[in-house]
């Protein structure tokens, strides 16, 4: 079973850190001065567990152009459970959820890999292929207008 909570303890968001160390720097080779930013305390951040296992993580956060979801990240023996669609589910909806949220864009930069993940949300691809930290991106938007899921609108 897949479940995924709102970050409320330093436990959890270390469980939340060794995923991300994990899989973005030793897994994909990015430097974690790069990893770890300046948006970690104003970031909204989730942790999923699988049969009680912490096993992966996503965040969150307001910018000047709409909602940024960022730092998608799930252990490699877990990636065929479902975790990541539980977990763009689960931020999805606490978008939806927060006091701030007026409906606008929501945006993230998604490795090539991720991207039929994030389009099974109604999120599309916008602009031209780039590199963050060595590795492909494209910019995805979802914005509420144009959304079909209106679960989450």
């Amino acid at each position: 079973m897949i479940n995924v909570i709102p970050i409320t303890s330093s436990d959890q968001q270390q469980a939340a850190n060794h995923i991300r160390e994990v899989v973005f720097v030793e897994e994909q080779q990015v430097p974690a001065s790069e990893e770890y930013d300046e948006y970690e305390e104003v970031s909204r951040h989730f942790l999923a567990y699988a049969d009680g296992t912490p096993c992966g993580t996503a965040r969150w956060r307001y910018t000047d152009t709409g909602v940024k979801l960022e730092r998608f990240a799930v252990l490699k023996e877990y990636r065929s459970r479902k975790v990541g669609s539980a977990l763009v589910d689960a931020v999805l909806k606490d978008v939806k959820r927060h006091p701030g949220f007026q409906g606008p864009k929501i945006y993230l930069h998604a490795q090539v890999p991720a991207m039929p993940l994030y389009a099974q949300f109604g999120v599309k691809s916008a602009g031209e292929l780039f590199s963050e930290c060595d590795i492909d991106h494209y910019k995805m938007v979802l914005h509420p207008k144009l959304n079909c899921l209106s679960s989450y609108f």
